[in-house]
């Protein structure tokens, strides 16, 4: 209703304007019915007096219109948005709305992100949990008697809880890595003496899957500065994945270096079965495999390439993938050189 007295406020002084135009305009051709300037002088005043009037009365139209809009808007919005701080504008509104609509996809990721993160812890301690109430339910039902049963149910409790220690040990240091809680000790080593104790370490691992360890670098010795432990944890994390994913004859783990400037590059290349293209981008999250039809059996956290990615973040440095399906994979990162 209030709408419609506004209409007829417009529509009386409208008319009233169109009246004095008129009179206006009547009055210019009985006065000075010869002279041509000055009709068109008035002709010029009336439109301008005419184009005043509709403007001023357009505008307190819109004005008026636009408040009770607002008014109604903003009763079915939440108060954060709308505040007691005098008159607000459409344009202003509209960035307040756009600012809660981003706040609102943020929380929406936050959850997603969330529900996410513990579906997939519940996940991995879900499989050596289950595995250890299996082995410990035949033990009670008598098979700690049969020592064959006791001792192989008991190695593989054992390996059970190592695993779902490891998980929590991975997810500790994530989260420090997060918090910032975990600081970078950095000190200058050779890095080819570094390789080479990875190599020996996971020595092993990789004949047992007939896997060959490969040191290529044009410099007998390249130093440099970083944290040595964690830079070690990055190379057994990928060394180990290397090996893991080989699935085939001859593999070859080849990790390369050489100076590029300031820094030293650092690339560790397979011949495995490399990553698709599609699921390339998710491979330094948490948890995220590569393979979701391994079953868990390698006994791995899922959270290794989660882990490095953080250690070179936290040397200010990144970490970049390439690979082909079923041809192998290149990761590649870089250090600080060290005079």
């Amino acid at each position: 209703m209030k709408i419609h007295r506004l209409s007829l406020f417009a529509a009386f002084i409208l008319t009233i304007a169109m009246a004095t135009v008129a009179l206006l305009f009547n009055y210019a051709q009985l006065s000075y019915p010869e002279s041509t300037f000055t009709f068109y002088f008035y002709l010029l005043l009336c439109i301008l007096l005419i184009s005043l009037i509709n403007y001023f009365v357009l505008e307190y139209l819109f004005n008026s219109y636009g408040k009770k809009q607002i008014k109604r808007i903003s009763d079915i919005l939440p108060e954060e948005i709308i505040q007691e701080e005098g008159n607000v504008d459409f344009k202003e509104l509209s960035e307040r709305i756009q600012k809660n609509v981003t706040e609102i996809d943020v929380l929406k990721q936050m959850e997603n992100y969330r529900k996410e993160y513990i579906g997939n812890v519940s996940h991995e301690m879900k499989t050596p949990l289950f595995s250890i109430q299996g082995y410990l339910s035949t033990l009670i039902d008598g098979g700690v008697e049969n020592l064959d049963i006791r001792d192989k149910y008991l190695l593989r409790i054992e390996n059970s809880v190592e695993r779902l220690l490891n998980i929590v040990k991975d997810l500790d240091m994530i989260n420090k890595y997060e918090s910032g809680e975990i600081s970078i000790i950095k000190s200058k080593f050779d890095i080819h003496l570094l390789i080479k104790e990875v190599f020996e370490l996971l020595d092993l691992e990789a004949e047992k899957k007939s896997a060959k360890l490969v040191l290529k670098s044009p410099n007998n010795q390249i130093l440099v500065k970083a944290d040595k432990q964690k830079i070690s944890q990055v190379l057994i994390n990928l060394v180990s994945n290397a090996i893991n994913y080989a699935n085939r004859e001859n593999a070859k783990i080849e990790i390369s270096t050489k100076i590029i400037n300031e820094l030293v590059e650092v690339t560790v290349k397979d011949n495995g079965m490399g990553i698709k293209q599609e699921i390339l981008p998710r491979i330094f999250e948490r948890f995220y495999r590569v393979e979701s039809s391994r079953n868990r059996k390698d006994g791995g956290s899922g959270l290794g390439l989660a882990i490095v990615k953080h250690i070179l973040e936290a040397h200010k440095q990144n970490i970049t993938v390439e690979s082909t399906y079923l041809e192998g994979t290149t990761f590649r990162f870089y250090l600080e050189k060290s005079l």
